[in-house]
């Protein structure tokens, strides 16, 4: 037990420095992974400031420290014992506790937040129903209550609506990864916003109540792959009409445009060919590229394996989008080798 303890806080440090406190934690490793990185459980808290929460899957109370950190008032619940108790040593401080059932409520008035668990052992759960608690089970509980809900990033949006939430979904991602999908009751959202997208190294937020007008033009100087917060919230028109870029073609995020805008990582268009590896392997050795990224939308290509069998030997660093233009039978995949601004 010692020894597992010493290795899952070894692992939490990546995961939880951000959040005050977190480095004597006890742990288990399904809580862990479950476990929102710190920096976007304090971002949820900072929007949850100036409410009273309960969160009602308190776990080892990873939730319940970043609202204290944010001075954001919370009592927490859980049905397990073992990480009530855990959560009890974790926070050290007089945060009220209980052990309680989900959908049973034990308070009145403070807005309910839930983590409901995703995985059942090494298996992940992708319907929302077989979540636990269940998402159906939790937004009738609390349908007159606000309330927050974390799920998984990949979580379909059309499935919650049929499940009656009208609220908010933000995505947000961290350190270029995206990292979960929140539910926001209308209550808490701002008013019209239906769709978020939160990049939280940039404190960067889109919205479906911003202009999407975004044209389809043929690729200039740069392409530009918008952060995947941006893509799993189908912001992708919102954020080229911010930008003043345009898309490649309608169905695909990859993003365009003469200049690129300040702050973003962009791909500078050095050739264009359709995609044939005989040729792109001509392509790049004549640019003495040696080392390859790849990014793919669109089309069925491996990145790893279209990276050995071009057998690159030269000595520059590029990188090659891959993506498919057109639609039904004008579809065609077209390669873009590029020199990537960083």
């Amino acid at each position: 037990m010692l020894v597992e303890t010493v290795l899952l806080r070894r692992r939490a440090i990546a995961k939880l420095t951000e959040l005050p406190g977190s480095a004597g934690w006890l742990l288990t490793d399904d809580a862990l992974q479950q476990a929102s990185a710190a920096m976007v459980a304090l971002h949820r808290a900072r929007r949850l400031q100036g409410n009273m929460i309960h969160d009602v899957t308190c776990s080892i109370g990873t939730e319940l420290a970043a609202l204290r950190a944010e001075s954001v008032s919370a009592v927490g619940s859980d049905i397990d014992p073992v990480r009530l108790a855990m959560a009890r040593h974790n926070l050290r401080d007089n945060t009220l506790l209980c052990r309680a059932d989900a959908l049973r409520p034990v308070t009145r008035g403070a807005v309910v937040l839930a983590d409901p668990a995703r995985r059942s052992g090494a298996r992940r759960r992708f319907d929302p129903r077989a979540y636990q608690p269940a998402l159906d089970a939790l937004i009738d509980a609390y349908r007159d209550r606000e309330i927050v809900v974390k799920c998984a990033p990949g979580i379909d949006f059309d499935a919650v609506a049929r499940l009656g939430f009208d609220g908010e979904i933000e995505v947000t991602s961290y350190r270029g990864s995206v990292r979960e999908a929140c539910l926001w009751s209308a209550g808490l959202a701002e008013p019209g916003v239906r769709r978020r997208a939160s990049i939280l190294d940039r404190g960067e937020h889109f919205t479906d109540a911003e202009p999407d007008d975004c044209p389809v033009r043929a690729p200039g100087r740069w392409i530009v792959d918008p952060d995947g917060a941006v893509v799993r919230a189908g912001l992708v028109r919102h954020f080229a009409a911010r930008y003043g870029l345009w898309q490649l073609d309608p169905h695909i995020a990859y993003l365009s445009g003469d200049e690129l805008p300040s702050g973003l990582r962009g791909f500078e268009v050095l050739d264009q060919l359709g995609f044939d590896e005989r040729r792109l392997r001509q392509a790049l050795g004549a640019l003495d590229c040696g080392s390859l990224e790849i990014l793919v939308r669109g089309v069925d290509v491996d990145p790893d394996a279209l990276r050995r069998r071009l057998g690159l030997r030269g000595s520059r660093s590029l990188a090659l989008v891959v993506t498919r233009l057109g639609s039904g039978t004008a579809a065609r995949g077209t390669a873009f080798v590029c020199r990537p601004s960083r």
